[in-house]
């Protein structure tokens, strides 16, 4: 963030959601200087920074700081809002109950978004997203996946000419031979559609062969029925790149596309990179 300031000033007018005290501190670690035009809301709270540990005091300024972020948004004080990583397990040992910016938004403030993560190239949005892998199978049914593609549909508005969704099982379960779900997925697409009174969604596409080149010219956004079906290959395709954007009804979010990086925090490492930071910054410039 501190290192990336000039850039983001040249794209639009930053307010960080970081007290003085904090941001001083943080500039001690890194051995940079302040810069001198940050405006700052200052978020309340101090602790001492323990570069590259799960902490509970990080978690809670971390998740204090976005909120106020968000509450300046409802209020109109700002036109969106640009978050940086969690660590989860910091934001749990503060005993914060959400596991991600996504259902902050939902439960805390009603915002009913959708995680949606990509780049120019490719978008991948999450039908299911921070839930266990066991229970992805019971949330695959026909009402559910229609309501999730009608206002995927509504937020993207006319955007995509045609949205691949992926199948469940392998195969898309070949025609129920392995599982039933892609049956169920399948109707979902269809009812959608009709709906809708045109072709938006296709599929269920194969999940093995969806991201491969060819699939890549047809198809910009795909719909993942879980994380890492849709985020493994895109992270692997285009990592830097990569941005997260929760698709809400009264907020504007977008996020880097990677995690806290503790094994390089406060390094000058080379392998730091801005490039998502400042494509979240872009996005919602450009929105």
């Amino acid at each position: 963030m501190l290192k990336s300031h000039e850039t983001i000033a040249k794209l639009c007018r930053p307010i960080y959601c970081i007290n003085d005290i904090m941001l001083n501190k943080a500039c001690r670690l890194l051995d940079i200087q302040k810069p001198a035009n940050m405006k700052l809301y200052e978020t309340v709270g101090q602790f001492d920074i323990d570069p590259g540990v799960i902490d509970r005091s990080a978690g809670r300024y971390s998740y204090d700081s976005f909120v106020d972020a968000v509450r300046l948004n409802i209020q109109g004080k700002v036109d969106a809002v640009a978050t940086l990583p969690i660590n989860k397990q910091s934001w749990s040992k503060a005993g914060i109950e959400y596991v991600g910016h996504t259902q902050v938004l939902r439960e805390k403030f009603g915002d009913n978004s959708i995680m949606m993560m990509g780049c120019v190239d490719m978008f991948v949005a999450l039908y299911t997203d921070h839930i266990p892998i066991k229970d992805v199978p019971k949330s695959i049914k026909k009402d559910l996946i229609k309501n999730f593609l009608c206002q995927l549909s509504q937020k993207v508005d006319g955007k995509y000419d045609s949205i691949a969704v992926l199948g469940l099982n392998p195969h898309s379960g070949d025609g129920g031979a392995i599982g039933s779900e892609d049956i169920v997925i399948s109707h979902a697409i269809e009812e959608t559609n009709r709906q809708l009174g045109r072709e938006v969604f296709a599929g269920p596409v194969v999940p093995d062969v969806a991201f491969i080149y060819h699939s890549r010219q047809n198809y910009k956004l795909f719909v993942a029925m879980y994380h890492d079906q849709g985020l493994a290959p895109l992270k692997a395709l285009c990592f830097d790149e990569v941005i997260n954007i929760s698709l809400g009804d009264k907020i504007s979010r977008a996020s880097v596309g990677h995690g806290t990086a503790y094994d390089i925090a406060y390094k000058n490492s080379d392998r730091l990179s801005n490039t998502s930071y400042i494509n979240s910054i872009k996005y919602l410039v450009d929105s």
